[in-house]
């Protein structure tokens, strides 16, 4: 994890959310100029991210956000790194997410909490007169198909989610309690918050943000957990043994 990573949810200047709908996801295009916040982290529609802010040109960036509208757009980094350089450059697709939950540290750092709405694709960037990036981006709405193809997926894909994350509890990865998670019924929902919990380097879940289609999407998802599903017993095998051994050596 990077500096920004994720921190635990607070409840401290909590920020009124704009409602999430499903007309986000496939309305018609609308272009907007919104600050950029590069990260190694990609952020889907309707999930949650928890940021701890430090470098001064972000709590600039954060401070402006607030005294308007509370948008900015969460970019994966292509080139670059996160923190303490040059301004990197992001992937051209990311997701427009509003500022929820913001808490100001005394020294000035500030923990936020960003909800992210719909995404978009950078039209053009712009930087030198501010010192964060700024776009151009315009929302890139989902296709939808026939919703009954979409309901059939979405069925295959919730069993593949709850095996992977009994899968983590088994191999020690996570140790949360999954046994009352409820997943979404609402496929669109379902297949974002199924890329956010795959435990995947940024670059695996960034095709997943681009694809067009929400059937290629979830196919593509489900693909993902196919594979992890196959490979979470072997890495339990695997711990059991090694620990076993060392067990014996002792």
């Amino acid at each position: 994890l990077g500096f920004y990573s994720t921190i635990p949810t607070r409840n401290h200047n909590l920020i009124p959310a704009l409602p999430i709908s499903r007309t986000f996801f496939y309305n018609s295009t609308r272009m907007r100029e919104i600050p950029l916040f590069p990260l190694n982290t990609v952020l889907f529609p309707g999930m949650p991210l928890h940021l701890h802010i430090f470098e001064e040109r972000y709590k600039t960036m954060i401070t402006h956000c607030i005294a308007q509208d509370g948008l900015l757009g969460i970019v994966l980094i292509h080139q670059g790194q996160e923190s303490l350089g040059p301004l990197p450059k992001p992937y051209p697709v990311g997701t427009l997410g509003r500022i929820v939950e913001r808490e100001v540290l005394p020294d000035g750092r500030m923990n936020i909490t960003v909800l992210g709405i719909e995404r978009f694709r950078i039209h053009s960037i712009h930087s030198g007169l501010l010192p964060y990036l700024t776009g151009s981006v315009e929302t890139s709405p989902i296709e939808l198909p026939n919703m009954l193809q979409v309901h059939r997926h979405s069925r295959e894909l919730a069993l593949s989610v709850r095996r992977y994350l009994t899968g983590l509890n088994q191999a020690h990865i996570e140790t949360m309690d999954f046994s009352q998670f409820s997943l979404p019924d609402d496929p669109i929902n379902l297949v974002f918050m199924a890329a956010s919990l795959l435990q995947l380097p940024p670059e695996e879940k960034q095709p997943i943000l681009e694809t067009g289609k929400l059937c290629d999407m979830m196919s593509t998802v489900e693909r993902l957990y196919r594979r992890e599903n196959e490979l979470l017993p072997r890495l339990y095998t695997t711990e059991e043994t090694s620990a076993s051994r060392v067990a014996w050596l002792n």
